[in-house]
């Protein structure tokens, strides 16, 4: 055997070592606890044959408390890139077999060449967060290492996707690069997100909460809202992530990739000509709307559990990408309120980042009345929707279906705030606000002082309805460009789409907006 045969089988035998992790006992307690590894983890996501890993041999340096006779395969982290269902995506997983991939000086170091190349390559970044934390016995070298994953999350943001999938624990610092990307996943039992864990609280505040109860999937995806997905298991996890990335460009100076669905455009929609109950009290299902409109019946949900009463997601339209944000009025009527206000407005930039179009629904009868409300800041978070919607240069399309009441009016995307298109249904009443309000303020003193107080009012409701709480002032004005049948929704949002395709809005010179807290 050659000197070059020794090296070859050399680079075979490290790579096998490394590719251990953390030898057969760690890993078979990460399989049981239903987990998968950081290296299947890798190999279900990259189309097979496609990933090609980076900084295989990356040692730590650390020297104090004995860690310097420690051997952390990868030190802890796979990194790399490959190809995703065809296009190229950068990738890192932490593994929790080599030393509870901990973060240290050269964890952090390959995690952060990752995000500099996908930002340099304009390929989004996923990571998968399954880590016990800093790496103590490195110290402050553990604590740089998180500050230049920050400042890179923060540098790449809105620039090319950044996607999380918390697949184990992810405590202290650590929660807070998965918080600077666009999208986190959560997996249900294993994956956990928290500040403090439980035995800090109860010792501090001497309160007792489980893990999953403090920061598990479904307490971020319902409560926090910091996640916008729950997943079943990893796989479900990572399925998850492939389909929604079909759905974003690579980068900002891309357009969403186009898909022949093979829905026909011009398909009519005749279950929406009866979708609206006859009392404007009733209610319906927004999502029914949504999928009776979009290509093949298919919306992928966004913060599915969080803010149930506003609808975020993404869907196709004649093959193309769309945002969409609309009111429930299956939940609290429809009305915006703190949390509705801020899940939309963060989709919103979201799909302003990636060239996403953005179509709105709206039944929304106003903003949630009552002290919490008030209190918790209803006027600053619902003004982040009117200057979000604002500042947002993608095309913009506004369908209101029913009410359509007073500042929310505004605030679901009204023409004045620049909606390319703004149509409504003949159901849909545009007005300041509600008929059975409106007389009561205008026609206090006549009801007040009429022999029959209960008919007058009656009387006066009918009156308002008939002048104001349809959709024909508003046209008459030029707020709304079309009353259009429910039925044809689908066929005249695919044609006001393909007509503002490659609309160009500049904004003011300056350095950035100082949006409402």
């Amino acid at each position: 055997m050659g000197v070059t045969a020794d090296k070859l089988k050399e680079l075979r035998e490290r790579e096998a070592k490394i590719k251990e992790m953390g030898g057969p006992k760690a890993v078979a307690a990460q399989l049981e606890r239903g987990k998968m590894t950081a290296r299947d983890r890798i190999n279900y996501f990259f189309d097979p044959g496609t990933f090609r890993e980076l900084d295989m041999f990356m040692k730590h340096r650390g020297t104090l408390f004995g860690i310097d006779k420690v051997d952390v395969p990868a030190d802890g982290v796979i990194s790399g890139f490959g190809n995703v269902n065809g296009r190229q995506v950068f990738a890192f997983a932490q593994d929790f077999t080599a030393r509870a991939g901990s973060l240290g000086e050269m964890h952090a170091k390959k995690i952060t060449k990752v995000q500099d190349l996908s930002l340099r390559a304009g390929k989004p970044c996923v990571g998968f967060c399954d880590s016990g934390g800093a790496r103590i016995q490195e110290g402050v070298d553990s604590l740089s290492g998180y500050g230049q994953i920050f400042y890179r999350n923060a540098i790449a943001s809105g620039v090319v996707p950044q996607i999380s999938a918390i697949m184990g624990p992810c405590a202290g610092g650590a929660v807070y690069s998965p918080a600077m990307t666009d999208f986190i996943y959560m997996v249900k039992n294993t994956g956990m997100m928290f500040i403090t864990g439980p035995d800090v609280i109860k010792s501090v505040l001497g309160e007792i909460i489980t893990q999953e109860e403090l920061g598990g999937a479904m307490t971020h995806n319902s409560k926090s809202g910091v996640a916008q997905f729950a997943a079943e298991s990893d796989a479900d996890c990572i399925d998850q992530i492939k389909a929604l990335l079909d759905y974003f460009p690579s980068n900002n100076m891309e357009d969403p990739p186009y898909v022949d669905s093979g829905d026909d455009p011009n398909r009519l929609c005749p279950d929406l000509d009866t979708i609206i109950p006859d009392s404007t009290m009733g209610a319906y299902d927004m999502k029914d709307v949504i999928r009776s409109i979009v290509d093949n019946g298919e919306f992928l949900e966004v913060h599915k559990y969080f803010a149930m009463n506003i609808l975020t997601g993404y869907a196709r339209l004649g093959g193309n990408v769309i945002g969409i944000i609309a009111n429930q009025p299956k939940v609290l009527a429809g009305c915006l309120d703190v949390d509705s206000s801020d899940k939309a407005t963060r989709f919103i930039r979201t799909c302003d980042c990636f060239n996403i179009p953005m179509l709105t629904i709206a039944d929304v009868p106003g903003y949630l009345p009552g002290r919490q409300q008030e209190w918790g800041g209803i006027i600053r978070h619902g003004a982040k929707l009117l200057w979000c919607y604002s500042e947002a240069t993608v095309p913009k399309i506004t369908l209101a279906t029913r009410k359509d009441y007073g500042g929310s009016y505004l605030a679901m995307c009204s023409s004045d705030l620049r909606a390319d298109f703004s149509f409504a249904w003949p159901t849909a009443e545009i007005a300041v606000m509600g008929a059975e309000g409106a007389a009561n303020v205008i026609f206090r003193r006549e009801i007040k002082e009429s022999p029959d107080p209960v008919a007058k009012r009656k009387e006066m409701i009918d009156n308002y309805k008939t002048a104001l709480c349809n959709p024909y002032v508003a046209a008459s004005r030029g707020y709304i460009d079309g009353v259009i049948m429910p039925s044809e929704t689908r066929a005249r949002l695919i044609e006001a789409f393909a007509v503002i395709a490659n609309k160009r809005q500049a904004l003011p010179p300056k350095k950035h907006g100082n949006i409402p807290t």
